[in-house]
């Protein structure tokens, strides 16, 4: 089966790419040099958009076999508990309790951590799968730190954006609800250098955040890699706030900008026509200071997705920036369906991206994006 993905993905690569600047794929415009060139304007629209919906149809078909099927535990085998002080909980760090587990973690294990500010950088290794973190409420219970990508590690060197995360998940699994995940670097100068500052890291499959915060100014939610559902979330930030090459939902969420100049809400890094990977926004909403694109196209095939989300008029009319790689509008994916409020007006979008029809979003806006019915349960 994964033979006949792989085929199909090489049929679909050799009939979307663009040969030239105005293939449909690239949503450009006029006639393209040779070709159809004798065919009327409207037949070639027609069929520039045949070619594109065989590509959404073939994304809600997928079901996403690169990942293995998601066999989550969601009953707790083990509850440990953190507070800052020793004599009302099992531990007073997060990290403490993280350690305190087997090497390899097989079982359910729910680590509540009590009203409080734990400042601490914490870091759950690739094996120490099914571990829960609960807060006792978001604006209760902060995880914070201030590493950026310019700060000096322990080899001695810049430990780089990756490893500036305040919090860092390495392992499947993995679940949060009512917590806050905070990097204290302030928002940088524009144009200032080694200041991406990241909250959260996601290095891992089959992740659920439930009514969390993620705060930051760049670079603040790192969704690196793996399927992740993110529910009721409140994520503020300045440049680049959501970025990473996850395949992940945003549902009900509060997005949040504290650029004081410029900024960007996503940058998605995608980096093959091959790579099942995404982020889509549903029934969230856009809200904050600076002027903002939805999304800069970091990887040359991002895939980004707004659908029922409302956008504060600070949403610049463009909408979308192609990282500075005219070539990139040819391959990214980016779309709004149904968005409301003074900043999600289509009429000034870029050419490259798209208002979608009901079929074409169809694929994006609910949990089989994510394969979400074998792994969640909220």
């Amino acid at each position: 089966m994964p033979h006949l993905h792989f085929l199909i993905l090489l049929l679909l690569l050799l009939l979307l790419l663009p040969h030239s600047s105005s293939s449909g794929f690239a949503h450009s415009k006029g006639p393209r040099p040779g070709g159809n060139t004798w065919l009327p304007n409207s037949t070639r629209t027609q069929l520039s958009e045949q070619k594109f919906m065989k590509w959404v149809e073939f994304v809600g078909s997928l079901r996403h076999s690169v990942y293995k099927t998601a066999k989550n535990k969601l009953y707790p085998s083990y509850i440990l508990t953190v507070d800052k002080k020793a004599s009302a909980g099992d531990f007073t760090t997060i990290q403490d309790a993280i350690d305190s587990l087997p090497l390899i973690n097989l079982v359910r294990v729910v680590i509540k951590v009590h009203a409080g500010v734990y400042n601490e950088k914490v870091n759950i290794p690739q094996m120490k799968a099914f571990i829960s973190v609960e807060g006792a409420g978001a604006d209760k219970t902060i995880v914070q730190w201030g590493d950026t990508a310019k700060t000096i590690g322990a080899r001695g060197q810049p430990m780089g954006t990756f490893n500036s995360a305040t919090f860092a998940v390495n392992s499947p699994y993995f679940i949060a609800k009512n917590i806050t995940f905070k990097n204290t670097t302030p928002v940088p100068k524009p144009g200032a250098i080694g200041k991406q500052a990241v909250a959260f890291r996601i290095s891992a499959d089959t992740a659920t955040f439930l009514g969390c915060k993620f705060l930051g100014a760049q670079d603040t939610l790192y969704d690196h890699l793996g399927r992740h559902y993110y529910k009721d979330c409140y994520i503020e930030g300045s440049v680049d706030f959501i970025f990473g090459n996850g395949l992940s939902l945003f549902e009900g969420c509060h997005v949040h900008a504290i650029a004081e100049y410029a900024g960007a809400v996503t940058a998605q890094g995608r980096s093959s026509l091959l790579d099942d990977t995404g982020f889509s926004f549903v029934n969230c909403k856009v809200t904050g200071s600076g002027a903002l694109y939805l999304g800069r196209a970091w990887g040359p095939f991002s895939r980004v997705v707004f659908a029922y989300t409302y956008m504060d008029n600070i949403i610049l009319p463009k909408g979308w920036y192609n990282w500075g790689d005219p070539n990139r509008e040819m391959t990214v994916f980016y779309g709004q369906y149904k968005c409301t409020g003074p900043g999600a007006s289509y009429a000034g979008r870029v050419s490259w991206s798209r208002e979608l029809t009901d079929e074409q979003a169809k694929p994006f806006i609910s949990l089989s994006f994510i394969d979400g019915s074998e792994w969640i349960k909220v």
